[in-house]
């Protein structure tokens, strides 16, 4: 059935910043392929001005489609193999397209962070998905792509180094240069909202295992204050994806019955370097981190000029640790800017990934390492992620 779809990819949200960037990747990347792809949107003369913007060929298809009305999101999901969107924040406006194409076994990529929205759609039309054989893949492009399948590489490594998986890991953001995504500052507002409005949402919020539903493991390492961190011997401050990508991580060891043990840990932290500098480094990122959601943050549809996506870049270390002790080391870094540059085509070539690779994972509600890891990699790769054994 899917071989007969009209499209291989569905960009939805491509008159919005990231979407026009993911549409440009695939003129750039994917304009001399077969490749069969189309724009989609609400407004279609918006639509047709991102076309000429990036450089599409006059004749890729334009459909229109928006979330309050549910038959177009059903007609559009009826002609692809894969519907990609940008469209957020997603508790806002994603659950609609969810529906649609779990209902007609659609395959389905996004951008989301929104950790108790996701639990919703897992525990809303996870069925749903299963029964029509629809792939949701949430969480495809910086939060958390690089750290789910840097958990996934890195568990390799050691499973060629030392024989098996290892039971903990510490991943260490080096290095991040580039801005905040506005759709991200404007999903963690929401967030926040519907926290406020209903307080019931914290536990889940704060729950480690809140993406593993009937699923619980060991208490993890603390990972919300400035610490000395004995696997780096720097101090280490919180990095404010954590809450999303740590969830992620242990929702792919679940989905794919626990290859890394049910005694997991797994913390992010970000490093600031060891001494008195690395003090007040971490605990100004600390500061940081409290102020990023305030007045000045960035808004949905800002972003960074090219000059300065181009200019960004990340580095992400993860350490494993085995039960004797023993340590590997691997690490994931990636250019352009993360939140912009980057997740476009990583978001782009997990859409692809599902639609053209013969990913053989039944419907159902994924993370983009248990879906797909082995072979996104090497789309990753062309992407401009950097996969590194770096142990000693």
């Amino acid at each position: 059935m899917a071989d007969k779809k009209e499209f291989d990819v569905v960009v939805y949200g491509a008159s919005g910043y990231t979407g026009r960037l993911v549409a440009e990747y695939l003129v750039q990347a994917y304009g001399k392929s077969d490749v069969r792809w189309a724009m989609a949107g609400r407004n279609q003369e918006k639509l047709a001005e991102v076309r000429s913007l990036v450089g599409a060929p006059a004749d890729t298809p334009i459909i229109e489609a928006d979330a309050s009305a549910p038959k177009s999101l059903a007609a559009m999901a009826d002609r692809t193999k894969v519907v990609l969107t940008t469209v957020g924040p997603y508790a806002l406006y994603g659950e609609p397209l969810v529906v649609a194409c779990a209902a007609r076994g659609t395959d389905y990529v996004d951008l989301s962070g929104e950790v108790y929205w996701m639990r919703h759609m897992i525990d809303a039309h996870e069925a749903a998905a299963k029964k029509s054989g629809a792939r949701i893949a949430f969480s495809c492009g910086f939060d958390s792509i690089p750290f789910d399948l840097g958990v996934w590489y890195l568990q390799e490594t050691a499973k060629k180094r030392l024989g098996k998986p290892v039971p903990r890991i510490h991943g260490r953001v080096r290095s991040m240069v580039g801005k905040f995504s506005g759709g991200t500052a404007e999903s963690m507002r929401v967030m926040m909202a519907a926290v406020r409005k209903d307080p019931s949402l914290i536990p889940l919020m704060m729950d480690p295992f809140a993406l593993t539903p009937g699923s619980k493991g060991p208490d993890q390492p603390a990972d919300d204050k400035p610490r000395f961190d004995g696997a780096t011997k720097s101090w280490v401050a919180p990095f404010i994806m954590a809450a999303i990508n740590t969830r992620n991580v242990h929702r792919t060891n679940f989905l794919l019955g626990h290859p890394f043990g049910r005694e997991f840990t797994y913390d992010e932290m970000v490093l600031t370097g060891p001494g008195e500098k690395g003090e007040e480094m971490a605990k100004a990122v600390a500061a940081g981190n409290a102020s990023m959601l305030g007045e000045g943050s960035p808004k949905p549809g800002e972003g960074p000029t090219k000059e300065e996506r181009d200019s960004g870049s990340y580095d992400i270390l993860f350490i494993g640790v085995a039960a004797d002790g023993r340590t590997v080391q691997a690490s994931v870094s990636g250019r352009p800017d993360p939140g912009y540059g980057s997740t476009s085509r990583m978001i782009a070539e997990s859409a692809l990934c599902l639609a053209r690779d013969g990913v053989e994972v039944p419907g159902g509600m994924w993370t983009p390492a248990a879906a797909m890891a082995a072979k996104l990699k090497p789309r990753l790769e062309r992407a401009g992620l950097v996969f590194k054994d770096e142990t000693a």
